[in-house]
């Protein structure tokens, strides 16, 4: 069973390595999986006095109907940062067909002291939106910040209303566009679907769908959620970074991107 993550603000470079649980470091390894929580076992229990069954077994079959209603009201995952799940909207798919071209980029590794991906030619991603609307992360001239995010992640869940905020504040250069990815989808987690979590939280950015089998995230070597990719215009990778960022993280960050 996982432990509660603490969350540690990260400076911009910071990464984390590959894990089964929340590293308790502001991010999530992206091969994380959530434990249920809550159940409860019949063992210890004591018989109701006679003469007060009645009462006894009213006030349990209460408390039985609210522990229901507690689990329909937060299926799909509790609050984090002020979102939970949601339904799946006519017309919108969770997960998309995704196109890759060019070569993988290593996993990401931060424990080592450098990151062979950064000067390599990042992939190319063809897809849609949630909705279908046609998405391109392509080489076309444009520096790009690509923010990979899982539903299930309670890190991405606070890192986007920062995000969110930090680009309605004019935080990103001119001439840089950020893209997202949504990926690591999974019904059976937390905070599902994502295209709900995204539209309650009033994200507005350009976003891919991810495939079922995540092939945008393990193209560009996600490891860990929130995950950050720069991109300049030549397509080189610039940095790689994963975890929550601040406003002044974010902008230290993103400072590494020449506008075009």
């Amino acid at each position: 069973m996982s432990k509660q993550p603490t969350t540690r603000r990260k400076r911009a470079g910071q990464g984390s390595a590959p894990g089964r649980t929340p590293d308790g470091r502001g991010r999530t390894p992206a091969a994380g999986r959530s434990t249920a929580t809550g159940r409860s076992t019949a063992a210890g229990r004591t018989p109701p006095a006679k003469g007060r069954v009645p009462v006894v077994a009213i006030a349990f079959g209460l408390v039985l109907l609210l522990g229901v209603v507690a689990v329909v009201l937060t299926r799909g995952g509790g609050s984090v940062g002020g979102t939970t799940g949601g339904t799946v909207q006519p017309g919108v798919e969770e997960t998309r067909p995704v196109k890759v071209t060019g070569a993988p980029l290593p996993p990401f590794d931060d424990s080592a002291t450098s990151d062979p991906a950064v000067g390599a030619t990042a992939p190319g991603l063809e897809g849609a939106s949630f909705d279908g609307r046609p998405v391109a992360i392509t080489h076309d001239g444009t520096p790009r910040a690509i923010l990979f995010v899982a539903h299930w992640c309670p890190h991405c869940r606070r890192e986007v209303p920062v995000v969110k905020r930090w680009l309605e504040s004019g935080g990103l250069p001119s001439g840089v566009e950020l893209a997202t990815v949504s990926t690591s989808v999974s019904p059976d987690r937390p905070n599902y679907p994502p295209s709900a979590w995204l539209a309650k939280a009033g994200w507005t950015a350009p976003l891919l769908a991810d495939d079922a089998r995540s092939s945008a995230a393990n193209a560009f070597g996600v490891t860990a959620f929130p995950f950050f990719t720069l991109v300049d215009g030549n397509g080189k990778v610039v940095a790689r970074t994963s975890g929550e960022l601040q406003p002044a993280a974010l902008a230290e960050l993103m400072a590494k991107l020449k506008p075009a």
